[in-house]
């Protein structure tokens, strides 16, 4: 994560919280080599731990049917280029870069019974159909028990215990309001990259819970699922 502290300052929970609303990652352990998959999750009610499953071909459900493992969770958000140039004509001695968020969940990664598993993806179906409202929610119900069985037989619970959040924020704030705001113009008119006009609104609001805002233990409060 990048170690300016300016774009740092975001609390333990708002990083979370940040994490639960996208609800898609990337994992990554160390099993024989760096590990990675990209997968679909739900924060627990308590903050405590990341649920999810994983095909069982899957090289790191493999490697956690046999031991935990030491885990990251890199979860991304908006991100986009930054010309030097769209800091205006007294921004001198400018480099480009490139504006982002990101939030790194850290812990142990381990299997969970196969008992969880259905519960587990009716929570995961309820958060993401969610979104979809006022269309009716698709359910796992509606799949035929046969099919559903033959389905989870395939794939295996997991769950990542929440040991650390570690939150990078990188919208200008290094920079005066006058150049932010600039860069921020030309973000939501001209920037590629991914949600170019979500970045563009954070770099005009960037988000500041408190000055000392370090990664900690586990979080201290629930993590919550407002709609993006």
């Amino acid at each position: 994560m990048h170690s300016n502290p300016a774009f740092r300052r975001v609390s333990q929970d708002r990083n979370l919280k940040f994490a639960a609303e996208r609800g898609f990652g990337v994992l990554a352990i160390d099993g024989r080599g760096p590990l990675v998959s990209h997968i679909p999750f739900v924060v627990a009610d308590d903050g405590a731990a990341v649920h999810a499953h994983l095909v069982r071909s899957n090289p790191i459900a493999r490697h956690v049917q046999a031991a935990e493992a030491a885990a990251v969770l890199a979860v991304s958000g908006p991100d986009s280029y930054i010309s030097p140039d769209w800091y205006g004509t007294d921004a001198v001695d400018q480099v480009p870069t490139w504006n982002y968020v990101a939030v790194h969940i850290r812990g142990t990664l381990r299997r969970r019974p196969d008992e969880t598993l259905r519960a587990h993806l009716d929570a995961l179906s309820a958060r993401f159909e969610n979104e979809l409202r006022p269309k009716p929610p698709w359910m796992p119900s509606k799949v035929s028990p046969d099919r559903l069985g033959t389905l989870m037989r395939s794939i295996m619970p997991v769950e990542l215990t929440v040991e650390s959040v570690d939150g990078t924020w990188k919208l200008n704030q290094n920079k005066g309001n006058r150049v932010r705001l600039r860069a921020a113009r030309h973000v939501e008119s001209d920037g590629f990259g991914q949600e170019t006009a979500s970045l563009a609104r954070l770099m005009r609001n960037p988000p500041e819970d408190r000055p000392d805002a370090t990664p900690t233990a586990r979080p201290r409060s629930p993590a919550s699922r407002c709609r993006r």
